[in-house]
């Protein structure tokens, strides 16, 4: 089972923080998205034990990561809403003056106030096509939809965070 450990080892490094990330978005609180990261990397690794080397090779870790952590999520988060949602990271490289920060921190929060408050089904597409950047086949992989559907899901989120409320009826 060596060859489990290095390729679990291995995931890990390379996908922690995209895992955290995503969990972080999805649950809008860094101590559930560092118990959910844990969670799906634990599952992972049992899972890995379990597979034929053939299931192995071929696994697409990305979008398989990614789904384990949007399961981990709806069996902690069911029914519940968080109260905001943390998008960090494209601030600019030049420093702006504090008037300009406080105003980007304020609309950031209002966009992820936002997408926090977006149906679930949305939200989870959003948050992995445009947030965590998966292609639609990852974010299809990850949810366990067809790519139609996710396509469907992201552009009705997009629609509501644009302010068009016509789609909210639909959760």
């Amino acid at each position: 089972m060596e060859g489990v450990e290095g390729l679990f080892e291995r995931m890990v490094n390379e996908h922690k923080d995209r895992i955290f990330a995503a969990s972080l978005a999805m649950t809008g609180n860094r101590h559930d998205a560092e118990e959910v990261a844990q969670d799906t990397f634990f599952r992972a690794f049992r899972a890995l034990q379990t597979y034929p080397p053939e299931r192995v090779r071929d696994l697409k870790e990305r979008a398989w990561l990614h789904q384990i952590a949007v399961n981990v999520v709806r069996n902690r988060v069911r029914g519940v809403r968080p109260k905001l949602v943390e998008l960090n990271g494209s601030q600019p490289d030049r420093a702006p003056g504090p008037e300009a920060h406080v105003i980007e921190r304020m609309q950031i929060d209002a966009l992820a106030t936002r997408v926090a408050e977006l149906p679930i089904r949305y939200r989870e597409a959003v948050v992995l096509r445009h947030v965590r950047d998966l292609s639609y086949a990852e974010v299809a992989e990850a949810l366990g939809q067809p790519v139609g559907t996710v396509k469907a899901n992201v552009h009705r989120g997009l629609k509501l965070l644009r302010g068009d409320n016509d789609d909210r009826a639909d959760d």
